[in-house]
């Protein structure tokens, strides 16, 4: 039973993918297929974060073989926690109406179960090879996705994609061959073992930092972050939510992962050059946020900048770092995705996503004012909200280490967020609206809120502030995870 259930994240959405497929000429019964899927894997998640809440870790090998060669799926407090947010956040997406788009087409709901099944298996997996697997189904899944409409935006964007995304799966399979031909490992733990004391060898170095820049690539870290604000602005608001959550934080969650599990020695090593790769991350996507006028492109543009700062706290290390780093990205998955809905539903509005073609939302709409308001204020870290605890994990953290120049980068990325999310908030909702403007094409057709959009958009908002208000149990909870991930590095620091 306990197999099954350390199965389910995969197993799930896969046959929720196959359903789907199969229910392709039938649209409706497709989409309440799609629902139900989504709901038994949030019933399932939650059962393993139960579990984990009471210390059980759950893991079951496939193939009959025993460990280390095994085919291993392991799921802690950390990875219970992360598949249980990403299922929320799919629920929510997948509640989300939308016309046209990805997941109006038929191969659209069976796509995007896929990716679900690719972030499933990514976050509990033990085994590095199948992690590289996993990666590779999201992006199958995220590729087919994105071309989903094969207007010539959406293929110029599914082309960078694809580009960068395979120069970084060429390099994550150099680095799992070099790691298992070195160690004659792959399991997460006897790579770890295998390793432990070769902090200084240049192989073993060399072979590490390849898996680190695979890793960052699939992040959008900077200078590799070009394909995402490619490919996010030609989305539909829910797969941008989805993407969001399923991603970029999955890469973050890997390189963790690999820093604390695989890597724990030689880890000193690499922290000072990824630290940088944090702090350029974050300027570099603020100072697009705050170029651009389509929210879409701010929105994707801030999604780079909010990386760096979960990068940033995995550079710290330590269970601290880990802690700031998964907190925040529980945060940003909440906050960003609801901020990519809302932006749905302001265009649906007013016909546009460029800014500077819409006006008056917060007199004819003060509700969606209120909803865009508060994820915006979460985004930029007013206190009491989820932001300011996100940041000031890592803040404390990083000046505990008097790191004050990438701290003082922090904060200068902080009120440049500021600045933009601003900028929508007076292009849109504040300034008065324009006489008239004609509608772009890819824009959402005018006219009232659908239902299950502010159901979708209502629910993570609560959760962010619930996140805000009581960060207690969270934290809690995730400086025991942090603590047991950091263990091995703990237990070999001179």
């Amino acid at each position: 039973m306990n197999g099954a259930l350390a199965s389910a994240p995969v197993l799930v959405p896969l046959l929720t993918a196959a359903l789907t497929l199969a229910l392709a000429r039938r649209p409706r019964r497709q989409r309440a297929a799609s629902m139900a899927g989504a709901l038994l894997l949030l019933l399932c998640c939650a059962l393993l974060l139960q579990g984990a809440v009471s210390g059980v870790v759950l893991e079951t090998r496939f193939g009959g073989w025993l460990a280390p060669f095994a085919i291993a799926f392991r799921i802690d407090r950390a990875a219970a926690l992360m598949l249980t947010v990403n299922a929320v956040l799919a629920l929510a997406a997948l509640a989300y109406p939308g016309r046209g788009g990805a997941l109006g087409t038929p191969l659209g709901l069976p796509l995007a179960h896929g990716l679900l099944a690719g972030a499933g298996g990514a976050y509990a997996t033990a085994d590095l090879f199948n992690l590289y697997v996993w990666f590779e189904v999201m992006l199958i899944a995220a590729l087919g996705l994105v071309v989903a409409g094969r207007r010539p935006a959406q293929l110029d964007a599914g082309l960078k994609y694809l580009v960068l995304n395979l120069f970084g799966t060429v390099l994550l399979l150099a680095a799992v061959a070099g790691l298992y031909g070195l160690t004659g490992q792959l399991n997460y733990a006897a790579l770890g073992s295998a390793l432990a004391g070769r902090g200084d060898d240049p192989l073993a170095l060399l072979l590490g930092a390849l898996l680190l820049v695979a890793l960052l690539i699939k992040t959008g870290a900077f200078p590799f972050m070009f394909w995402l604000p490619a490919a996010y602005p030609v989305l539909s608001p829910p797969v941008q939510a989805l993407f969001t959550a399923l991603s970029t934080k999955v890469g973050a969650y890997a390189l963790l992962r690999v820093l604390h599990e695989i890597l724990p020695d030689a880890t000193p090593a690499y922290a000072t050059g990824l630290g940088w790769i944090a702090a350029a991350t974050m300027l570099a996507g603020v100072m697009g946020a705050v170029y651009h006028y389509d929210m879409r492109r701010i929105l994707a543009f801030h999604s780079v900048s909010q990386m760096g700062y979960i990068l940033l706290a995995a550079a710290l290390g330590g269970a601290a770092g880990i802690a700031a780093a998964l907190f925040f990205s529980i945060h940003h998955i909440l906050v960003k995705a609801n901020l990519y809905l809302v932006a749905g539903l302001i265009a649906r509005r007013a016909g546009h996503f460029d800014l500077r073609r819409i006006g008056g939302l917060a007199r004819r709409d003060p509700a969606l004012a209120i909803l865009f308001g508060l994820s915006a204020a979460a985004l930029v870290g007013f206190p009491p909200l989820s932001g300011f605890w996100a940041k000031l994990l890592v803040l404390r953290e990083g000046f505990g280490q008097e790191r004050y120049l990438w701290m003082a980068l922090a904060l200068f990325t902080s009120g440049l967020t500021l600045l933009s999310m601003a900028k929508i908030w007076i292009e849109a909702f504040w300034k008065p609206a324009p006489v008239s403007a004609a509608m772009t094409p890819d824009a959402a057709i005018p006219g009232p809120h659908p239902a299950g959009a502010w159901v979708a958009c209502g629910a993570l908002a609560l959760l962010a502030l619930a996140m805000g208000l009581m960060p207690g149990p969270l934290i809690g909870f995730l400086d025991t995870a942090a603590a047991a991930m950091a263990a091995p590095a703990a237990g070999k620091a001179p």
